[in-house]
């Protein structure tokens, strides 16, 4: 069974990453796309902007974050379609999920990526 990871895009892309997707709505700063070798870029399963300005990668807006980022998914037409996209993508090779957020810990790529694992669409 192939994994699905997330990862800091400013990281050494790896054979391992298997289908690199970039799941921010700004493009990372100071990343030249020459280097982030990304095989998709998908902004419609992002935090709104108001979602993503309220939040502001404090880490004592986290839980509630989390809660609020998790509620638009589910109200988001998009994001069972992509949701699929992955767990298709995931029969044939890994599928890392590239943010460009500082914190390890703090970031919508672990909600996004606990949304879709509970949606049992990667089989």
């Amino acid at each position: 069974m192939y994994q699905l990871k997330i990862k800091r895009i400013y990281l050494s892309p790896e054979e391992d990453d298997g289908y690199r997707i970039l799941i921010d709505r700004l493009w990372p700063r100071g990343m030249a796309k020459s280097k982030a070798c990304i095989d998709e870029w998908n902004k419609t399963v992002t935090p709104s902007p108001e979602l993503r300005k309220w939040f502001g990668h404090k880490e004592e807006h986290y839980a509630d974050f989390a809660d609020r980022y998790r509620t638009e998914l589910d109200q988001n037409p998009e994001a069972i379609p992509f949701a699929r996209h992955v767990g298709n993508l995931l029969r044939d090779t890994n599928v890392t999920l590239l943010y460009g957020a500082k914190s390890h810990t703090c970031n919508h790529a672990i909600i996004l990526c606990d949304w879709i694992l509970s949606h049992n669409v990667v089989r």
